[in-house]
């Protein structure tokens, strides 16, 4: 009779203690690729509304969209805003409404994201008009219609792009990453205290519902020159989002912001 020899307990305890150290050094490796593909994703999700958008601007004589929807008496705030236009002028799917990051809803009606994976939610749920998505519009894109002189409460309508045929295009933001369906920012706003509150208002403080941090101190935006690239979230405050916003001001390098004036979860990421 041959004599065989099983595995010892502790060679069966060395080869689990090598299993769990080689796993806990390969998870950590494995979750940076799953979030650098979602990403690459996302930023594909923003070459997709570029098209779009441009397809919008040149069907309407180079305009961007103005708010005006049928069965308002104001022409602002009816038709479910932009989403509703866009998903049935261009059959736009909810998938590219959500950066893969961020496509949990948490199911109810008109709710804003508060974590880095929440997507935001309009409308009633259970219904055709429930909409869910994780991208947004920079509000001063908008072709104020005539005889307003603001939209939604932001003024002034002079501070209105309207158009994305402007100077200096590729720092102009369209279309970009939010915790809510539009943000009209001004370079006065300060980013949120935690990544995961926002306290800003209407016309007040609306930087916050764009600085949010899906992508390791990055996000993805599309510009008024068709380009859908990563950006730092300091560098937020260096594009010129209205007519007026100044891309010197107190939250860039150029008007004095350091890095301790940023809150506690900004002061790690790069300074513009």
């Amino acid at each position: 009779m041959s004599n065989q020899r099983g595995f010892t307990l502790i060679e069966l305890l060395v080869v689990i203690a090598i299993i769990a150290l080689l796993m806990s050094i390969l998870m950590p490796v494995l979750n940076r690729v799953k979030k650098q593909a979602r990403a690459v994703a996302c930023q594909t999700n923003l070459h997709q509304w570029s098209l779009i958008w441009k397809m919008y601007c040149d069907d309407n004589d180079g305009y961007w969209l103005s708010g005006h929807y049928r069965g308002s008496a104001s022409g602002q705030g009816s038709g479910r805003w932009w989403f509703r236009p866009m998903t049935e002028l261009y059959e736009v799917e909810e998938k590219i409404r959500c950066c893969p990051q961020a496509t949990k809803p948490v199911k109810t009606n008109n709710t804003i994201g508060n974590w880095d994976y929440d997507a935001w939610q309009t409308g009633t749920y259970g219904t055709d008009d429930y909409y869910v998505g994780s991208y947004g519009p920079n509000g001063w894109m908008c072709n104020v219609p005539a005889g307003l002189t603001s939209m939604w409460g932001r003024s002034p309508a002079s501070d209105h792009w309207r158009t994305p045929n402007v100077k200096g295009a590729h720092n102009v933001p369209m279309f970009t990453g939010m915790w809510w369906v539009d943000a009209w920012p001004r370079h006065t706003d300060p980013p949120a205290e935690r990544n995961t509150t926002i306290t800003g208002t209407v016309n007040a403080q609306e930087m916050q519902r764009i600085c949010v941090n899906r992508h390791g101190g990055f996000q993805n935006t599309v510009f008024c020159d068709w380009s859908a690239r990563k950006v730092g979230l300091k560098e937020l405050w260096t594009f010129k989002w209205s007519r007026s916003f100044n891309i010197a001001g107190p939250w860039t390098k150029a008007g004095g912001a350091a890095a301790t004036d940023w809150p506690q979860w900004m002061r790690k990421f790069k300074d513009y």
